[in-house]
């Protein structure tokens, strides 16, 4: 009974830290794209003749700050499917019937 508590207890953790990874990935991946574009929309007005070079690296550096919030998800989704801390308890409980 008492594996049974502890299983569930690593699972709703694990809910909780699934979360707050894409919560605050997505949240700081926003605010990053919001800032570079505001930048990038400041500089644009300051030297048009700019624009070309910076759209270039705008996107650029918009796929890389997607690219780590991607990462952070594929992260959540390992411990939502494959939960390598559920392995340890399940172990235990077989071993102690």
């Amino acid at each position: 009974m008492e594996h049974l508590v502890q299983y569930a207890q690593i699972q709703g953790f694990t809910a909780i830290a699934l979360g707050l990874i894409i919560g605050l990935g997505a949240l700081g991946a926003c605010i990053g794209i919001g800032v570079m574009g505001s930048k990038f929309l400041e500089a644009a007005a300051r030297q048009p003749e700019l624009v070309p070079l910076l759209q270039g690296r705008m996107f650029l550096l918009a796929g890389l700050i997607d690219a780590a919030f991607l990462i952070g998800v594929a992260l959540a989704m390992y411990f939502a499917v494959a939960n390598p801390l559920l392995g340890k308890i399940l172990s235990a409980a077989g071993a102690g019937q």
